[in-house]
Protein backbone atom coordinates (compact mmCIF):
# COMPACT_ATOMS: atom_id res chain seq x y z
CA UNK A 1 0.00 0.00 0.00
CA UNK A 2 1.27 3.12 -0.92
CA UNK A 3 0.89 7.03 0.87
CA UNK A 4 1.59 9.95 0.43
CA UNK A 5 5.18 9.76 3.05
CA UNK A 6 8.05 7.08 2.13
CA UNK A 7 7.03 5.76 5.78
CA UNK A 8 2.95 6.03 5.61
CA UNK A 9 2.34 4.56 8.42
CA UNK A 10 4.20 6.84 11.11
CA UNK A 11 3.96 10.04 9.22
CA UNK A 12 1.83 11.99 12.03
CA UNK A 13 -1.45 9.58 12.90
CA UNK A 14 -1.25 7.29 16.03
CA UNK A 15 -2.30 3.92 15.47
CA UNK A 16 -1.33 2.59 18.54
CA UNK A 17 -4.04 2.22 20.31
CA UNK A 18 -3.94 1.56 24.47
CA UNK A 19 -3.77 -2.01 24.51
CA UNK A 20 -0.69 -2.19 22.02
CA UNK A 21 2.03 -4.52 22.57
CA UNK A 22 0.39 -6.71 25.01
CA UNK A 23 0.54 -9.88 24.09
CA UNK A 24 -0.98 -13.18 25.28
CA UNK A 25 1.31 -16.36 25.31
CA UNK A 26 -0.36 -19.25 23.24
CA UNK A 27 -2.94 -17.42 21.30
CA UNK A 28 -3.01 -16.93 17.69
CA UNK A 29 -2.59 -13.39 16.34
CA UNK A 30 -1.14 -13.87 13.52
CA UNK A 31 -4.46 -15.60 11.82
CA UNK A 32 -6.33 -12.62 13.08
CA UNK A 33 -3.75 -9.95 11.91
CA UNK A 34 -3.39 -11.69 8.36
CA UNK A 35 -7.19 -11.23 8.05
CA UNK A 36 -7.13 -8.03 9.30
CA UNK A 37 -4.50 -7.11 7.02
CA UNK A 38 -6.66 -8.05 4.50
CA UNK A 39 -8.90 -6.19 5.09
CA UNK A 40 -7.80 -2.78 6.31
CA UNK A 41 -5.57 -3.42 2.29
CA UNK A 42 -8.71 -3.08 0.56
CA UNK A 43 -10.13 -0.36 2.40
CA UNK A 44 -6.88 1.26 2.00
CA UNK A 45 -7.10 0.98 -1.64
CA UNK A 46 -10.85 2.79 -2.03
CA UNK A 47 -9.92 5.29 0.27
CA UNK A 48 -7.09 6.34 -2.12
CA UNK A 49 -9.51 5.53 -5.18
CA UNK A 50 -12.35 7.83 -3.28
CA UNK A 51 -9.37 10.61 -3.36
CA UNK A 52 -7.87 10.50 0.15
CA UNK A 53 -4.13 10.36 1.12
CA UNK A 54 -3.17 7.89 3.31
CA UNK A 55 -1.62 10.26 5.67
CA UNK A 56 -4.61 12.03 6.11
CA UNK A 57 -6.89 8.97 6.79
CA UNK A 58 -6.22 5.24 6.55
CA UNK A 59 -7.08 1.69 8.04
CA UNK A 60 -4.45 -0.45 10.01
CA UNK A 61 -4.31 -3.78 11.17
CA UNK A 62 -4.33 -5.15 14.20
CA UNK A 63 -5.67 -7.78 16.70
CA UNK A 64 -7.90 -7.81 20.05
CA UNK A 65 -6.31 -9.69 22.94
CA UNK A 66 -8.34 -13.10 21.56
CA UNK A 67 -6.21 -13.07 18.58
CA UNK A 68 -9.38 -11.76 16.31
CA UNK A 69 -8.38 -9.55 14.05
CA UNK A 70 -9.64 -6.01 14.12
CA UNK A 71 -9.11 -2.92 11.40
CA UNK A 72 -8.79 0.47 12.77
CA UNK A 73 -9.49 3.39 11.57
CA UNK A 74 -7.24 6.57 12.20
CA UNK A 75 -7.40 10.18 10.73
CA UNK A 76 -7.47 13.81 11.06
CA UNK A 77 -10.85 15.19 11.79
CA UNK A 78 -10.92 16.97 8.21
CA UNK A 79 -10.15 13.34 6.49
CA UNK A 80 -12.69 11.87 8.59
CA UNK A 81 -15.53 14.43 8.12
CA UNK A 82 -14.86 14.50 4.17
CA UNK A 83 -14.82 10.72 4.82
CA UNK A 84 -18.34 10.41 6.41
CA UNK A 85 -19.93 12.75 3.66
CA UNK A 86 -19.06 10.34 1.12
CA UNK A 87 -20.44 7.39 3.01
CA UNK A 88 -23.61 9.48 3.50
CA UNK A 89 -23.92 10.29 -0.01
CA UNK A 90 -23.39 6.45 -0.84
CA UNK A 91 -25.87 5.86 1.15
CA UNK A 92 -28.68 8.49 0.25
CA UNK A 93 -29.45 8.95 3.53
CA UNK A 94 -27.31 12.76 3.17
CA UNK A 95 -26.87 13.61 7.22
CA UNK A 96 -27.81 10.88 9.45
CA UNK A 97 -28.24 11.25 13.54
CA UNK A 98 -25.44 13.19 15.26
Amino acid sequence: MMGSGEDWLRDGLDLEGSDAGLWVAGVDYVAGWQEARRAADRLNRALLGAGFELSEVRAAASTDMDGRGVVRLAGWPSAVMRLAEVLEAVDGQGGGAA
